[in-house]
């Protein structure tokens, strides 16, 4: 069953009770990274082996997302900044235990490629803060195969 969770915006970000952050730098454009974030939704499944299914939803200002395991999101997207940030809240969840969520994906031009920041913020309530934490590990793993894989798809040699 679906909850809704507390609205938040992009502040939230930098504020967030748990502040998950993750970097890479990868050979991909800003402007690639930011088209398969951003412009290219419903390709998220073809590089991000979480991602099930990613559709735009309400003219691209929102999304749905469905990852293994069945857990689903209903997202609006806070800042669609092209080539520097992109990020989004969680609206309705069937996850337990959060109250809040919201991502970030900041872009920084490194070289030729770019510096890919991932910002995971959470609120809900200590026993979920906790398992967050222990989870650190698991999610800047998906995250670094997420980025490399993305960075193999969008980057022509």
């Amino acid at each position: 069953m679906a909850r809704r969770l507390r609205p938040v915006d992009l502040d939230f970000v930098g504020s967030a009770p748990v502040r998950l952050v993750f970097a890479r730098d990868i050979s991909a454009s800003p402007e690639q990274v930011f088209h398969a974030l951003a412009e290219d939704v419903p390709g998220w499944p073809q590089w991000f082996s979480a991602v099930t299914l990613a559709r735009p939803t309400d003219g691209g200002g929102g999304r749905e997302i469905r990852l293994r395991g069945g857990t689903r999101f209903a997202e609006t997207v806070l800042v669609s900044k092209a080539p520097e940030v992109y990020a989004y809240r969680v609206d309705t969840t069937n996850a337990p235990g959060a109250r809040a969520l919201a991502e970030e994906w900041r872009l920084t031009p490194r070289g030729t490629g770019t510096r890919v920041q991932w910002t995971f913020a959470a609120d809900g309530p200590a026993p979920f803060r906790f398992v967050l934490g222990l989870a650190r590990a698991g999610l800047g793993r998906a995250f670094r195969n997420a980025v490399t894989s993305l960075d193999r798809r969008v980057t022509v040699r």
